[in-house]
């Protein structure tokens, strides 16, 4: 067998989802090269594997570990306390990829990481870039600042602060009244977006145009004046804070696209609401019939998460600050207009009968976001996603139900994800391992069900040899021999076929 396999042989032994502790452990070398780090950030361990890492002496490797998505957070712990601040920046920062929804540390690896007085021995980075690495990551779930508000580290409780708009009254009213001095005058700091003068005073400092401003705080009359001068508008639309006469001037603004973001408003009038249901326009009738549904701004919210967003949509699924109630979605399941059936479709909590009923909705987008957002969404449907919206086949292929098997008669499909997930079906008869896409030669070389004489062509095979690896079906006396043929340059023994 060619040297010029090695690299391809490591990088499929690492992904091997049959290749045991003792394996894996020899792919950590400096050796292994590329290899051993992409297995430490891109697949699951078994525990031998994570506790070596996690103690390793190469750095790099606990840097892989550091932003691997698949281990549990909880195992992660001893890498907030790493000599090296640059591993624990990588936990903070958390998995590279971009993904829809991202898994939350635990609350000790947190609290760790908040309350740090410094930022790892080898003084590459500060506790504050770890900490900015960590509030940029969507790795601190909205449900730890509310429970950090009443910690007693008062470092914490200023922690909390930086998501003053999504704690509680009460949590808020507590920060500003804090024994510490110094949570106090965070709190009031933070408190500024409440009132409409300092609002005015420290927009220059936003700039004079800035979104989130005009969406979030509360304005002064100059302010609002100066929107509708402008035309920043569309921010002004979704503002709870926005005054009543403005809300009204922008039911009437010659824009549909205005009209229709301000038609649902739980604020609106009822003399409104029944002004826009005549509009010309469909989008803000639609808007104006689905008004009686969010008598909340949660509610609000939720609606406007999905309105507009389209089959494609792959925005961060992200946690609701504070969520409408089980019963309002359940009444949105059962709404006549496919918007709210939609947002229904995109809350994970929606009871399972339900979930069976809007898996055969006629509108496609409400059966798109079932698949990509509940985790009872039955697994033919994640499959029929996966055919039909290349948009969502990352997201999908992270979802616990999704089909290992059963994908066989998608062997003939034109595009070739398609057919290399059909490709690595166990029940396939016989893997395409001919095929002209790469992708699905390794998908079909990897699959288990071929035979170990198979096996040790695809081996020899450049276009097949990853794949042959990685296929959980090689003896691990196989994949040891591979090794000390790739890492220790010794002569990799015949293949023993066992009868």
């Amino acid at each position: 067998m060619s040297d010029s396999l090695h690299e391809l042989w490591l990088r499929g032994i690492a992904f091997n989802p049959a290749a045991p502790s003792e394996v894996l452990i020899r792919l950590m070398s400096r050796a292994a090269g590329e290899a051993g780090l992409l297995m430490c950030e891109g697949r699951d361990l078994p525990d031998a594997a994570i506790d070596t890492a996690l103690h390793h002496p190469l750095e790099e490797i606990r840097r892989a570990l550091a932003v691997n998505r698949h281990v549990a957070p909880s195992r992660l712990a001893p890498l907030a306390t790493d000599p090296s601040g640059i591993v624990r920046a990588r936990l903070a920062g958390g998995p590279r990829a971009y993904r829809r929804r991202v898994r939350p540390l635990s609350d000790d690896i947190l609290k760790t990481l908040l309350t740090a007085q410094d930022g790892g021995e080898d003084g590459k980075v500060t506790e504050r870039e770890i900490m900015a690495e960590l509030d940029s990551s969507r790795q601190i779930p909205l449900s730890f600042f509310n429970s950090m508000a009443g910690h007693e580290h008062p470092e914490l409780r200023i922690r909390a602060t930086w998501r003053w708009e999504s704690l509680t009254p009460a949590h808020r009213a507590a920060l500003l009244d804090d024994p510490d001095p110094a949570v106090r005058e965070v709190a009031q700091g933070r408190n500024w977006a409440l009132d409409p003068e300092r609002v005015e005073a420290m927009l220059p400092s936003f700039g004079s145009r800035n979104g989130w401003v005009f969406g979030t705080c509360a304005l002064s009359p100059a302010l609002v004046e100066q929107c509708f001068e402008d035309g920043t508008l569309e921010p002004l639309t979704r503002n709870q804070h926005t005054p009543a006469d403005a809300v009204a001037r922008l039911t009437r603004h010659p824009e549909a696209k205005i009209r229709a973001m301000v038609a649902a408003r739980p604020d609106l009038g009822p003399d409104l609401v029944a002004e826009l249901r005549e509009d010309p326009d469909e989008d803000v009738r639609m808007h104006a019939r689905i008004h009686p549904f969010p008598r909340t701004w949660a509610e609000y919210g939720a609606i406007q998460g999905v309105i507009g967003h389209g089959p494609d949509c792959t925005c961060p699924i992200t946690e609701p600050a504070v969520g409408p109630s089980p019963d309002w979605f359940a009444a949105c399941a059962a709404s006549e207009e496919p918007v709210l059936r939609r947002v229904a479709a995109s809350w994970p909590g929606l009871l399972a009968e339900l979930v069976g009923t809007l898996a055969q909705d006629d509108d496609e987008e409400v059966r798109i976001r079932l698949a990509c957002h509940h985790p009872l969404a039955p697994p033919h449907l994640l499959l029929d996603v996966f055919a039909t919206r290349p948009a969502h086949r990352p997201h999908l292929l992270t979802l616990p139900a999704f089909p290992r098997t059963g994908r066989a008669h998608l062997i003939g499909h034109p595009d070739p994800d398609v057919r290399a997930l059909a490709a690595a079906d166990p029940a396939l008869p016989d893997p395409p391992v001919e095929d002209p896409d790469a992708s699905v030669r390794q998908a079909a070389a990897a699959n288990p069900s071929l035979s170990p004489e198979a096996l040790e062509t695809l081996l020899a095979d450049p276009r097949t040899a990853e794949g042959a690896a990685a296929n959980p079906a090689l003896p691990v006396h196989r994949m040891h021999a591979l090794l000390d043929h790739c890492l220790n340059g010794t002569a990799t023994p015949p293949a023993v076929v066992r009868r």
